[in-house]
């Protein structure tokens, strides 16, 4: 616990998410927390505007729609991105919107796990809203970057679980933000690549850093360096993505495998998983002896929780535990 002391980000993020997980204020389903009316189970692909999706802006506000999934999927959160007309390229309002969902899941300790998905057949997301960036002055470029990679950053930093449903093309910046996700999977017909290269630039929203550890250096300097496209099946074979499945007719495949994924993780101690998640992420940077301490320190944490007394009981009694986040 030596190292530990010293490692004052640990011990914050610590106190931070196992504070307000102790101290959350059980408020009923998210239907009541948000004021929209969910019905449970439905395809990322038919999200409407029936009254069950949250707009996070006045302006532009279709080209992100959240869901909160109800019953036996309560605590399941979908982003579908939605710019057709643009492939779903990341603009100003998209980061803006995104950053207001990803700080809404934040701070909601119901939340158990994130899909991210497209609302548009064929892709992810094809990067920069180039379009856009040719109207900027040059004065703005860095900036607007700034934030993306701010953005991408805070969707890797959220304490639940991620997982990128990429049924299409995720490009540039599309595939940074994928990155940035826990869990990553493919349609075998999906394209991912890092292609900023035939722009003379280099991924900016932490791809050139998040690859590298994804798929090994070698590897993450091939496909940058050359600009290379690679479908599903080589993606899962590489490691980039976690399962490649064969697309249905609907093209929703990745995000209902996403969405089984989900199911898993959702009865199991929330709290567990955060801090699976913390000491993961933490320890994955640091030397094994300093990672066995973040670990302890992590484990430290579940000990005092009411669901931990709920697993052991249930484990007892032959029955399924009850976990509520305590």
């Amino acid at each position: 616990m030596a190292v530990l002391g010293g490692n004052r980000i640990v011990l914050q993020a610590l106190r931070f998410q196992t504070g307000d997980l102790r101290h959350f204020r059980r408020t009923g389903a998210y239907s009541n927390v948000f004021n929209v009316a969910v019905p449970a189970k439905a395809s990322c692909g038919r999200l409407d505007d029936r009254g069950f999706i949250r707009h996070y802006s006045s302006e532009a506000k279709d080209e992100l729609r959240v869901k909160y999934l109800d019953g036996d999927d309560s605590g399941i959160v979908v982003f579908g991105i939605n710019r057709p007309k643009s492939k779903n390229a990341i603009s100003k309002n998209l980061v803006k919107l995104l950053s207001e969902a990803v700080g809404d899941v934040k701070k909601n300790n119901k939340v158990r796990s994130v899909i991210i998905c497209s609302l548009v057949p064929g892709i992810f997301c094809a990067g920069a809203d180039l379009k856009e960036r040719a109207k900027m002055h040059q004065s703005e470029v860095g900036p607007f970057v700034s934030k993306a990679r701010a953005l991408i950053t805070e969707l890797g930093n959220l304490p639940m679980p991620t997982i990128a449903a990429i049924d299409g093309a995720a490009l540039g910046g599309g595939l940074e933000m994928a990155l940035s996700c826990d869990i990553r999977v493919s349609s075998n017909n999906a394209k991912m690549g890092l292609v900023e290269a035939k722009l003379a630039i280099i991924p900016g929203a932490g791809g050139t850093q998040r690859l590298p550890r994804c798929i090994g250096v070698s590897l993450a300097k091939e496909l940058i360096f050359a600009a290379r496209v690679v479908d599903g099946v080589e993606a899962c074979r590489l490691g980039l993505v976690s399962h490649s499945v064969e697309q249905n007719p609907s093209g929703d495949s990745a995000y209902l495998r996403a969405l089984e994924l989900a199911r898993e993780f959702n009865p199991q101690g929330p709290i567990a998983i955060r801090m699976a998640k913390l000491a993961i992420n933490q320890g994955i940077e640091v030397d094994l002896a300093t990672g066995l301490a973040i670990e302890e320190a992590c484990y430290s944490q579940v000990i005092p929780t009411k669901d931990r007394l709920e697993g052991l009981a249930a484990f007892k009694e032959k029955r399924t535990p009850n976990f509520k986040g305590e």
